[in-house]
């Protein structure tokens, strides 16, 4: 589903991504998790062809995302970070623009029961400048899960997501899973890694620290993903200091 070799990003002087190797097969829920700043970000940007890589390559889905990046995003769904939906759109024209976009058969029921999903009929005609933060977010979820997508990408997709929906989310995500859905997200919540992958990578200054499965990258049974993470990160910036 998703082949990276030797994938960097430069920006001027300054290395946002060291050559990064990476294989996400499908069925599976991968996670990139790191501090802020980690280069998460730009890993899901290279990926779904927001970005151009300086050096290396990416293929997802069978798309080489350098020469046909349009064409991979009619066929993935994608929830960047701190994104909000257009202002001056309503979440149903939102939502109806993005599933005439997809060519969507039945699209206003498809709508009208996402927006019901995510607790958000009652604003279907509000302005998205006047939603809240966690209102504006589930737009943009809605948005990347209408038309249920083989694959999503998604960065920080629990931000600003009362306790309630993130938990309706993480229960609708392991379900699309189930069905042989894949899902590449990015965090730096620890919390998730434990609940929702399958494998992941901890990555920070934009290296890979450890990738895997959880038990894998344990020094014992004791460690907990927490003191992992602070192992890794903590024994990376000893090391730079």
């Amino acid at each position: 589903m998703v082949i990276t070799e030797d994938l960097s990003k430069i920006f001027g002087d300054f290395v946002a991504l060291h050559p990064l190797n990476v294989k996400v097969f499908a069925g599976e829920f991968f996670g990139v998790f790191g501090p802020n700043g980690a280069g998460k970000s730009t890993f899901i940007r290279l990926l779904t062809g927001q970005l151009q890589s300086t050096v290396g390559s990416v293929e997802v889905l069978g798309i080489d995302v350098k020469k046909m990046p349009q064409r991979l995003k009619a066929n993935i769904g994608i929830v960047p970070e701190s994104e909000s939906p257009p202002s001056y759109l309503t979440p149903y024209e939102y939502l109806y623009f993005v599933g005439r976009l997809r060519r969507l058969d039945d699209l206003s029921n498809k709508v009208l029961y996402w927006l019901d999903w995510f607790g958000m009929t009652d604003k279907r005609d509000t302005m998205c400048k006047d939603l809240s933060k966690g209102q504006r977010q589930k737009v943009m979820l809605a948005c990347a899960f209408i038309h249920e997508p083989r694959l999503l990408f998604l960065d920080e997709p629990f931000a600003n997501l009362d306790p309630i929906y993130q938990r309706k989310c993480r229960k609708w995500l392991l379900a699309h899973v189930a069905k042989g859905g894949t899902i590449f997200m990015c965090s730096h919540v620890l919390e998730v890694a434990e609940r929702l992958c399958t494998r992941l990578a901890i990555i920070d200054h934009g290296k890979v620290l450890a990738s895997g499965k959880i038990s894998d990258i344990k020094e014992s049974e004791s460690e907990t993903l927490e003191d992992v993470f602070i192992r890794l990160v903590g024994q990376l910036k000893d090391e730079e200091e």
